[in-house]
């Protein structure tokens, strides 16, 4: 197992639905807490939406592990921010039997 380099300050989001005053609602994104972790690209690709063109990469982004349960372990339904980028989390596994490091996919995906 490699060493591990937390060297990225991350900023652990989770979704929230906020009334919009007609019946529906919007969805923000409210602070979770702030963690560090090491980002390791993984493939890449083009994808057509419509009149945007989208530009997707996946990533491996490891932390440090925290409880099941615990409002600071990251859940799929979540996304990490950082240095101007958005990394929507897709699934969390355990990194090594130790339970040391948990292991974030990830995909970012930005208009080109």
């Amino acid at each position: 197992m490699s060493h591990v380099n937390l060297n990225r300050h991350l900023v652990l989001e989770a979704p929230e639905r906020l009334p919009d005053g007609a019946g529906g609602y919007v969805q923000t994104w409210r602070c979770v807490g702030e963690i560090w972790g090491e980002i390791v690209a993984r493939t890449g690709r083009e994808v057509s939406g419509g009149e945007v063109q989208l530009s997707s990469a996946g990533y491996r982004i490891i932390v440090r592990a925290a409880p099941v349960g615990a409002p600071s372990r990251p859940r799929p339904e979540q996304r990490l921010r950082g240095a101007g980028r958005v990394f929507r989390i897709e699934a969390v596994t355990d990194r090594d039997p130790t339970g040391r490091y948990l292991t974030c996919y990830a995909t970012e995906e930005v208009a080109v």
